[in-house]
């Protein structure tokens, strides 16, 4: 058997002990039930337990934040908050993605002992690289698809989400091609109705990205939502790929991290992770898990490309999150497994320099609906206000400043600024 182990790091809140809770945590995901079995003997238990590694204690609170709490009978009114550490023999799984996530977040949560449960972090031991390649294309990829360096690669998504005809898709995507955008994206809402099946789409799409290319040399990349039922998935990226297409879309959280891991075994181009539904997992602080340990099974299943919010966006998360997000893509995961974060939501020329203040870095997708196509002056004015206000943050420029050279960027300012 290999001695490898799975490390699992957890937020807990709990009414009793964090050891008390540490060790009802190791029962639940090992060898325990809720009471003594036959054949649960000692030598047993050291080989298959899960072992308490560290308990930190936190802060105290005086009411659960989960119901359905068991109280202890002594129960003194406070709720302890802690880091519990744990980890899990390899061998009790082996290197499989769905058996993992069932070692690290399943019945756990459902422990009467615990008001508070969040998994923090999972390290990932290295047998799962023999059976998970992770991102065929990643950055490095992605930047030699798209011919873009030295910058983010600049997009937006078809918007209305939803609704528009093939004819009115058309003429949309050929209108930002022209306008030379790096990055075009199906709206996650869009993958494959009955008013415009995606057989039809790709058609349509690829006849203006292709037209679009003969006259400006650029082909952009466009990522073409595939979601749908995993016996469909090899059908809807086919279409794609014998079109020419260099991009499909999936939404993890519907597929599942294991249905990405199968699109994975014969994609021929990018996957553009996109994680609607994230908020349900993460938004409660005392429940679900948070990102570090999510985009690091989504990048061993393979996603090139993961959302990851935007700074001063229109959703919940603090910019200190996003933040987080990002770098947590780009560090190393097994050696390599980089994956390029999408920033999106909210985005126009003015969150460039934000983003790239916080972030130092390029090595990213920085995507605009409203901010590239809403511009006063049109797409390609959308388009290269995004490229300005980059080049003005990596060059230490303010934006009012650069605004008063460029009226791209001073008319995304008159009309964005106001919205945030």
């Amino acid at each position: 058997m290999t001695q490898e182990r799975v490390g699992a790091t957890y937020l807990v809140e709990t009414p009793y002990s964090l050891e008390y809770a540490a060790e009802k945590i190791a029962g639940e995901q090992s060898t325990g039930t809720f009471t003594a079995v036959p054949g649960e003997t000692d030598a047993l238990k050291e080989l298959h337990g899960v072992k308490v590694v560290s308990v930190k204690e936190l802060e105290q609170v005086q009411s659960p934040s989960l119901p359905g709490v068991k109280l202890p009978s002594n129960h003194n009114g406070v709720f302890y908050r802690g880091e519990v550490k744990v980890s899990f023999p390899l061998h009790n799984f082996g290197p499989s993605i769905p058996n993992l996530l069932t070692a690290v977040a399943g019945n756990l949560y459902e422990l009467q002992e615990l008001s508070g449960l969040r998994l923090m972090d999972v390290e990932i031991p290295e047998s799962f690289k023999d059976v998970y390649q992770g991102p065929k294309f990643g950055i490095k990829g992605t930047r030699q698809l798209t011919g873009v360096e030295g910058r983010p690669i600049i997009g937006t998504i078809i918007k209305p989400s939803v609704g528009l005809s093939m004819e009115e898709l058309q003429k949309t995507v050929m209108n930002l091609a022209l306008a030379g955008l790096d990055f075009i994206k199906d709206d996650e809402l869009n993958a494959n109705p009955p008013y415009a099946p995606l057989e039809k789409k790709v058609k349509a799409v690829m006849e203006s990205v292709e037209r679009a290319a003969d006259k400006t040399g650029k082909k952009l990349m466009y990522a073409f939502n595939i979601t749908g039922d995993i016996n469909e998935l090899r059908r809807n990226h086919d279409l794609v790929v014998k079109a020419g297409g260099n991009c499909v879309m999936a939404s993890i959280n519907s597929i599942g991290i294991t249905g990405v891991a199968y699109l994975n075994t014969f994609s021929e181009v990018p996957i553009h992770g996109h994680r609607n539904q994230w908020g349900m997992l993460t938004r409660c602080p005392s429940l679900g898990m948070e990102f570090t340990a999510y985009q690091k099974l989504c990048r061993l299943a393979g996603v090139d490309h993961i959302h990851v919010n935007g700074l001063n966006g229109k959703f919940y998360e603090s910019n200190e999150s996003v933040v987080k997000a990002i770098h947590a893509c780009t560090e190393l995961l097994l050696d390599g497994y980089e994956t390029m974060p999408v920033v999106s939501n909210g985005q126009w020329a003015g969150t460039a320099c934000a983003t790239y203040e916080s972030t130092k870095s390029v090595d990213m997708m920085h995507l605009a609906g409203g901010g590239i196509m809403a511009h006063p002056d049109g797409p390609a004015a959308g388009f290269e206000s995004m490229k300005l206000a980059w080049e003005a943050a990596v060059n230490g420029i303010s934006f009012e400043q650069y605004a008063k050279e460029h009226h791209q960027l001073r008319k995304a300012a008159e009309l964005f600024s106001s919205k945030k």
